[in-house]
């Protein structure tokens, strides 16, 4: 792993994100997870400084104003933000840092950080996202629904990104990401033509 480097993680809701970027820490070590603030309400099974820290939209907006965040953005209507801080303080002491955000802060980061490297996550199909989405058990019909709607806006940026990981098959998922945390991702640039036919499916 070469430390001291910022990897971007983005995908739409449902492709699988936050549990491939839980295997990558757990199989590189040297890698720091960057936690997000929100204030979006806590979910029973999350605890504050764990998956997000929860703030207020005025804590929040407070934390902006003394320019605090790498990049915030309102998202289904909430608020998230990376702690300009943590990453500084990580990437000095040589380590590597994930973020896992969305394709509007990763947008964000690029452009405050040039040198960072993007990956986006894809699913293997629309069927696979919605079943995905299902099985959470945490939303209601309506909030699926307009969450698959916004997945395929969101899902239209993937070019924009270094990497595009299609997670079908989640070991491998994990092996790749592992491999572009190491310097070897080229098979798996977002410019590649394999990806086309997939993209016209999902989009």
């Amino acid at each position: 792993m070469k430390g001291g480097r910022l990897f971007v993680i983005a995908a739409p809701s449902g492709a699988g994100k936050t549990s491939l970027v839980e295997a990558l820490l757990a199989r590189e070590p040297g890698l720091r997870l960057s936690i997000s603030h929100t204030t979006r309400a806590r979910r029973p099974t999350e605890q504050d400084g764990r998956e997000y820290h929860f703030v207020s939209e005025a804590q929040f907006q407070e934390l902006v104003a003394q320019d605090d965040f790498l990049e915030h953005a309102r998202v289904f209507g909430n608020l998230y933000g990376t702690s300009r801080s943590f990453v500084a303080r990580e990437l000095a002491a040589g380590h590597g840092v994930v973020l896992e955000i969305d394709w509007q802060g990763a947008q964000q980061v690029r452009r405050a950080m040039p040198d960072c490297v993007s990956i986006f996550i894809l699913p293997p199909s629309r069927r696979a996202l919605a079943e995905r989405l299902a099985a959470r058990g945490t939303d209601s019909p309506e909030v699926i629904a307009r969450r698959l709607q916004q997945a395929a806006a969101d899902m239209t940026h993937a070019r924009e990104f270094d990497y595009v990981v299609v997670n079908d098959d989640f070991r491998q998922a994990v092996a790749e990401l592992a491999s572009i945390v190491a310097g070897h991702g080229e098979a798996l640039l977002a410019s590649r033509a394999a990806l086309e036919p997939l993209l016209r499916e999902l989009l």
